[in-house]
């Protein structure tokens, strides 16, 4: 039972110690006008009964918005789907940290009674502010997720764009001008073509590991960057290759809003 895992949870404010509720804590206090405070989610839970240092655990660092419940859930929900991985990922995602947790926990207990010698699951679910400018808030999302056997644990990433003018979610195909989709494509596969350059891998890798479409896309202060998972665009021990488009590449494809000017 979920009672049973042990639940670490810390807070502290900007102001000083201050607990909210054991797990939440202020994190930010934003002086612009339009943007949103944030509250930091600290939880970690180990497996049932271990009480060794060879544990499985899940740990969340993750973030609440108090002035919006829909963005809060809306985080948790993509940060939850993320933690699937693909050992999961046939099941619906789980609807609140516990949920997840107790999932996560049962099978990495049928995991260990099939993996050789002290081998653990872990899963971590994080979400960071990665940038914000122009009143565009951009959360990095990230997962990682192993289970004892596996050769490697799954990471991924997932950006999630928040107007706070509007307090809600950009998705990435409102970025761009109408009927600039193949513009942009063609400008991914330039910047393709440099990172391909930049780490000096021959026309043999790229054949073996094309570029495809992605709309993973954080609007920065100076660039957009597109960030691959492993495996999409290059083999695991390369990583999650991040593709680099300027600003001015983006003049007449992108929407001004997304490009620091305003709406």
């Amino acid at each position: 039972m979920l009672r049973t895992f042990k639940t670490l949870g810390v807070g502290l404010s900007l102001a000083g110690a201050l607990l909210l509720g054991g797990c939440l804590a202020a994190d930010t206090s934003p002086s612009e006008p339009f943007a949103l405070a944030s509250l930091a989610v600290e939880k970690q839970y180990v497996a049932p009964g271990c009480q060794g240092e060879q544990c499985s655990t899940v740990t969340i660092s993750a973030l609440e918005f108090p002035q919006s419940l829909a963005l809060s859930e809306a985080l948790q929900a993509r940060l939850l789907t993320l933690g699937m991985a693909i050992s999961d990922e046939t099941a619906a995602p789980a609807e609140s940290w516990d949920a997840y947790a107790e999932r996560f926990l049962s099978l990495a207990e049928e995991d260990n009674q099939a993996a050789p010698g002290d081998m653990t699951s872990e899963a971590l679910l994080e979400a960071t502010v990665y940038a914000r400018h122009h009143d565009l808030l951009v959360i990095e999302l990230n997962s990682y997720v192993y289970h004892a056997g596996q050769a490697h644990g799954l990471p991924l990433t997932e950006y999630m764009v928040i107007d706070e003018r509007e307090r809600r979610v950009v998705e990435a195909d409102e970025m761009l001008l109408d009927g600039q989709e193949a513009a942009f494509d063609a400008l991914l596969v330039q910047a393709h073509q440099r990172w391909i350059g930049e780490v000096g891998f021959d026309d043999q890798f790229t054949a073996n590991w094309p570029l495809s479409q992605s709309h993973n896309i954080a609007p920065l202060e100076n660039s957009w960057e597109v960030t691959y998972n492993v495996y999409e665009i290059a083999p695991y021990a390369v990583g999650q290759p991040t593709l680099t488009i300027p600003l001015e590449a983006l003049e007449g494809v992108a929407k001004p809003r997304y490009l620091g000017r305003g709406r």
